[in-house]
């Protein structure tokens, strides 16, 4: 178990602190202005969730993460969309009049090229959630995937460290072993600078030769820093965009650092690029968990009667990881958790849970739903926010450093790593009914999960059953995210045996076991 340092606060003198400053409501953004600010525009960008027979156009990339995109001035037709999007995740022919590539698959071809290859993000989750979609034939006939990153390394070196992460997660065939080996004789490297344009040109040449002179559409993965972003874009966009087929730049959260940033970083990329080859990605939305979430609401009568302050206590949001920044406190340290976390994954989450029934699917349908609970959110009160820093501590007889023993983490560091607040959402439905974020490094274990907590039923004849602890008697549904999915409601039931004695039990859904 982790403990968190005490940072200066002349009125508190236990381990965690209040955060410094009242948060505003401004221009209709919901701010975070304390930390420094992050912010949501009320033109922000959502991300719809993919779902196998729907017929909206995404990009299902990590962990079958979905970037969408929606324009935010002007709302495109149908056929417009079905052109100018890129991936969906229906059937094969469905596919390929949907994703944007070429009908005729012989004349066309697709290369995607992930920046930032050698990267953590780009191992762990990038190239396994590619081999996914190779697996589930969700690619074209003829791709190409490249890696672009500094480190010195060949094919073979790229082949032998992607195979590592590569799993049949969705469905083990007997095939398994074959398809990775397909899949991996298409991925190739190419190392150079971020910056360089004769890098990137090199690059070009590479790709035309496995293009064989096909249509060539070009995606661009950017699995790097924000503020390499535009090097990158620059060059890419200059030296290796396609000439024929069309070219499309997936850029990675964190998009900047508050709302000013991410509008000068926007207004940068569209130097170089139009807004409809611009795809902004919360992978965290693709999670099998959350996709389910509106499945469950909108399509289960029992729930949606529920789902408002008449039955619903509070609604918590968690995120915890088990493990600290463990050499990798660079980045972590720029940013923090509120920005690496909770201001984009659990953020995407609460709006997805709290919004009103949208009119379809559509992905501008359910951004519209989601804009108005973030415009209703209530400015964050002093009172209200939570945040600390792990220090070392000792679990299983191993001994871990504190965050500021890091290396990579300055000395001085008060970027927490621990935060927690207290949301609240002034509309008809949520008004009064506490939305409780949650997220931090170093703690007891590994979890993502939502935990619905209803309130206590009135005049309960039972009461006296749980002695004094009400909340033993509370039905609460959580549905966990990671790392073993599950959806599980608490109720109590009778005990079997004589006399009138009262249990919490759960019904279950646990999806290991499907």
């Amino acid at each position: 178990m982790s403990t968190f340092s005490s940072m200066h606060s002349p009125s508190y003198s236990h381990s965690f602190i209040c955060s410094s400053s009242i948060n505003e409501k401004k221009n209709q953004r919901f701010v975070f202005s304390s930390f420094p600010r992050f912010s949501v525009p009320a033109n922000a960008k959502v991300f719809l969730q993919c779902q196998a027979n729907s017929h909206q156009n995404a990009v299902l990339m990590q962990d079958g993460a979905v970037a969408t995109k929606v324009s935010p001035v002007e709302k495109e037709t149908p056929i417009e969309k079905l052109k100018s999007e890129l991936l969906s995740v229906t059937s094969s022919n469905e596919w390929d009049e949907k994703a944007g590539f070429d009908i005729n698959e012989n004349e066309s071809t697709v290369s995607i090229t992930v920046v930032g290859a050698s990267g953590d993000l780009a191992k762990k989750k990038i190239f396994p959630a590619l081999f996914a979609l190779y697996y589930e034939g969700c690619l074209p006939k003829h791709f190409t995937v490249y890696g672009y990153a500094r480190s010195k390394m060949t094919d073979a070196e790229l082949r032998n460290m992607v195979s590592k992460t590569l799993t049949c997660r969705i469905d083990k065939r007997e095939n398994c072993g074959e398809k990775m080996e397909e899949f991996l004789k298409r991925c190739f490297y190419h190392s150079g600078q971020y910056d360089s344009e004769e890098n990137f040109a090199q690059l070009d040449k590479k790709l035309k030769e496995h293009e064989g002179g096909k249509v060539s559409n070009r995606l661009f993965y950017l699995s790097i820093p924000p503020n390499i972003f535009i090097d990158a874009v620059k060059c890419a966009s200059s030296s290796a965009s396609s000439g024929n087929g069309w070219t499309r730049v997936i850029v990675e959260k964190p998009f900047g650092r508050d709302s000013d940033s991410s509008a000068a970083l926007t207004k940068a990329l569209k130097q170089y690029l139009t807004e409809d080859q611009i795809f902004r990605i919360d992978h965290y939305l693709g999670k099998e968990l959350v996709e389910n979430l509106s499945v469950l609401r909108f399509s289960n009568l029992i729930f949606e009667p529920l789902w408002s302050r008449q039955y619903i206590r509070n609604v918590q949001l968690i995120f915890s990881e088990d493990f600290g920044t463990e050499g990798r406190g660079g980045y972590f340290d720029h940013y923090g958790i509120i920005r690496d976390i909770m201001q984009n994954h659990l953020l995407q989450i609460l709006a997805l849970f709290a919004m009103e029934t949208p009119v379809s699917l559509d992905a501008e349908d359910i951004r519209n739903e989601k804009v108005k609970v973030l415009r209703s959110m209530r400015p964050l009160q002093l009172e209200d926010v939570v945040i600390g820093q792990y220090k070392s501590h000792s679990k299983g007889g191993v001994t871990y450093p504190a965050y500021t023993d890091d290396k990579t983490v300055p000395k001085d560091s008060l970027t927490p790593t621990f935060a927690a607040a207290a949301l609240f959402i002034d509309n008809a439905r949520w008004d009064g009914v506490p939305f409780l974020m949650k997220a931090g490094k170093a703690l007891h274990n590994k979890r993502a999960e939502i935990r619905v907590q209803f309130r206590h039923v009135p005049g309960n004849l039972y009461n006296r059953n749980f002695g004094t602890d009400l909340d033993q008697a509370t039905n609460e549904l959580v549905i966990r995210v990671q790392p073993d999915e599950a959806i599980y409601l608490k109720i109590n039931n009778k005990v079997p045996g004589l006399g009138m004695r009262l249990d919490c039990s759960n019904l279950n859904l646990h999806y290991a076991a499907r």
